[in-house]
């Protein structure tokens, strides 16, 4: 992320599937109360169980949504897992697992997506190259500010609190039972106060 200003970039990930469907709303009234803007990162699964709110997400300016795959499956040609996520073991599965969603986002948003986020942000190396080769940046993040949900606010709030211009954070919007949201609304006020304000992906990267 060049940093030309005071500015990072808020991510969250709707996973979809088993991993959740649902919808933080409480999150995104935060979001649009600080006028904070975020870089979504959508699963297909997760599109296709909120089809409405994913067409209001995509005509509000303050966010931008961009690809999390279709089975949010770690990227990797030799199986290997994320966590204990099960990856894509070949060349085949790794195209499957990214562009299965690119037409449904590139319907939703009217621009072909520009950035993808594997399940559990894992690729290996071939994999990341094959991303590339797709027209799309592999995006990872340098601060983890809520652990896949699993964070306390008092957490979120520490994990972020060391964020500076240039980081990419990412969170999850489709946990709307955990702690998000809470965390988040002391976090990105605190940032504010430090004169960090917040940017798309696409605008910086």
């Amino acid at each position: 992320m060049r940093q030309t200003s005071r500015q990072v970039c808020l991510t969250f990930d709707a996973c979809g599937g088993p991993y959740g469907s649902k919808v933080d709303t409480g999150l995104l009234k935060l979001l649009r109360k600080h006028r904070a803007k975020a870089t979504l990162f959508l699963n297909r699964r997760w599109i296709e169980a909120n089809q409405k709110l994913a067409a209001e997400l995509a005509a509000d300016p303050l966010f931008d949504l961009q690809n999390h795959g279709t089975r949010h499956l770690p990227l990797s040609v030799s199986g290997r897992k994320g966590y204990a996520e099960q990856g894509t073991h070949n060349v085949g599965e790794v195209y499957d697992e990214v562009m299965g969603n690119v037409a449904i986002l590139t319907e939703l948003t009217g621009s072909r997506p520009r950035f993808f986020r594997s399940g559990t942000a894992h690729y290996d190396e071939v994999a990341a190259r094959i991303v590339r080769e797709l027209g799309m940046v592999p995006t990872n993040f340098s601060i983890n500010g809520d652990a896949g949900t699993t964070f306390t606010p008092s957490q979120i709030v520490e994990s972020m609190a060391p964020t500076k211009p240039g980081d990419i954070v990412i969170g999850h919007m489709n946990q709307p039972r955990n702690d998000t949201a809470e965390g988040m609304a002391r976090a990105i006020p605190a940032l504010i106060t430090r004169g960090i304000g917040f940017a798309h992906l696409v605008d910086v990267v």
